[in-house]
């Protein structure tokens, strides 16, 4: 038995889906514990290119049961439309269920998330304006509507009763925007309960029954590290934690459950949306990057700013996360360049710092100390032993585990499921 958070380890877009997907043929349960439908998951295997925004990556393994957890923040509307493609192109969905306890997207929180976003104006945080920030506030606020009370419409009505008196009032006083309609939000939201009742039940028994008969579990996370709102580029940062220690609170497995921590990092970093990124390339090797990789958002279409390897903010990931071995994606896009780069210090001020700051008005000041290696000219999508790829490319793979002290476990050298390099056994 063994129960596997697979951690993003930089600002997200790491590719944690397809490691996901890789090594969900083994597992018995795959349970997404953060986000929303901000968080994009980009997934090529034999039933088709799917982007998961909150179905979890292991849907397209039969025996595998897939659970969207409690700390997960639901839109109905998208999780239905992903259910409906999914079923649309033969993937079974039978093994599919969400906690019952998972707060819900409501029709204010995308209203509100983008009006404030207009508000702040050029100070705007670049958020996704899918109503994350918002539905999370109301969660800490006990505003919240959960799953669960879809399954109750006359709890329902009286909560949305409640709730959306307070919401119009903001709506309409400070924003000056028209009024949402108390009728249509109940009559919609009733009709999702309806088709959504037979996935929603108390997820908790089914991952404490599967840990008692030794099932091996992945908590599959979103967004990434450098996110977080306690340990990330605050306040350029998502609102709840992708952290090892969040993917319990939003799964219901315990910390003494956890037997691996794997953390995500793609060969090189990139971010979207507003915040300091030390590393960025704005120069024609970063749009190579970008070209090359296709870096646009599974969720957005919006391009992500590209850079070198960032190992600072790459230590820090791996020290607040804990993780027990590291998986490196996209190496294959590195293949074409003469040299590649891995930032190992920042500039402040004529000093080198050596640890990530948590004043983001200091972190955008710094400038990065940069070490070059040999690139390797060489393709690697076609390798699936490390001892295949070239020796340049592996000793820029050492070089990473050395600055982050930790072992690299898979190197991923494409996007389909079976590119992917297995140095040592993670399952």
């Amino acid at each position: 038995m063994s129960v596997i958070a697979v951690i993003g380890a930089q600002w997200g877009d790491e590719g944690k889906g397809k490691i996901v997907d890789l090594l969900a043929e083994k597992a018995k349960a795959v349970v997404r514990f953060s986000g929303g439908d901000n968080a994009g998951h980009t997934v090529v295997n034999p039933y088709g290119e799917f982007r998961l925004h909150i179905v979890p990556s292991g849907i397209f393994h039969p025996g595998v049961v897939c659970i969207i957890g409690n700390g997960v923040a639901i839109n109905p509307v998208v999780l239905l439309e992903e259910i409906d493609d999914l079923q649309k192109h033969s993937v079974d969905t039978s093994h599919l269920f969400i906690s019952d306890r998972a707060h819900l997207i409501m029709p204010y929180h995308t209203l509100l998330d983008g009006l404030e976003e207009e508000r702040r104006g050029k100070g705007a945080l670049g958020t996704t304006r899918k109503g994350i920030g918002p539905v999370f506030a109301d969660k800490i606020a006990r505003l919240g509507i959960r799953t669960c009370d879809l399954l109750n419409k006359e709890e329902f009505h009286s909560r949305l009763i409640s709730v959306l008196e307070l919401k119009n009032a903001i709506i309409t006083k400070i924003y000056n925007a028209p009024p949402l309609s108390l009728k249509e939000i109940y009559d919609q939201y009733c009709s999702y309960g309806e088709r959504l009742a037979p996935f929603i039940q108390d997820t908790g028994p089914i991952l404490q029954d599967l840990i008692s008969r030794k099932q091996t579990i992945m908590l599959e996370g979103a967004q990434g590290t450098m996110l977080d709102p306690d340990f990330g580029t605050y306040p350029y940062v998502t609102s709840s934690s992708p952290l090892a220690a969040g993917s319990c609170a939003g799964s219901g497995i315990t910390l003494r459950q956890i037997d691996q921590i794997i953390g995500v990092f793609k060969a090189y970093t990139t971010r979207v949306g507003g915040g300091p990124m030390p590393t960025e390339l704005k120069d024609k090797i970063g749009e190579f990057i970008r070209e090359r990789a296709h870096e646009y958002g599974a969720t957005t279409g919006r391009p992500r700013r590209c850079g070198w390897f960032d190992a600072i903010a790459g230590r820090f990931s791996t020290q607040v996360n804990g993780f027990t071995s590291i998986v490196i994606t996209r190496l294959d896009i590195l293949d074409a360049l003469d040299s590649v780069k891995i930032c190992t210090g920042y500039k402040l001020n004529g000093a080198i710092l050596k640890d990530f700051p948590s004043d983001t008005a200091i972190l955008d000041k710094c400038q990065p100390v940069y070490e070059e290696l040999p690139g390797w000219r060489t393709e690697t999508c076609t390798i699936r032993h490390p001892k295949q790829l070239p020796f340049q490319a592996r000793r820029y793979i050492a070089r990473l585990e050395e600055l982050l002290s930790c072992p690299v476990s898979i190197i991923s050298v494409g996007a389909s499921r079976d590119q992917a390099i297995m140095v040592k056994q993670v399952i």
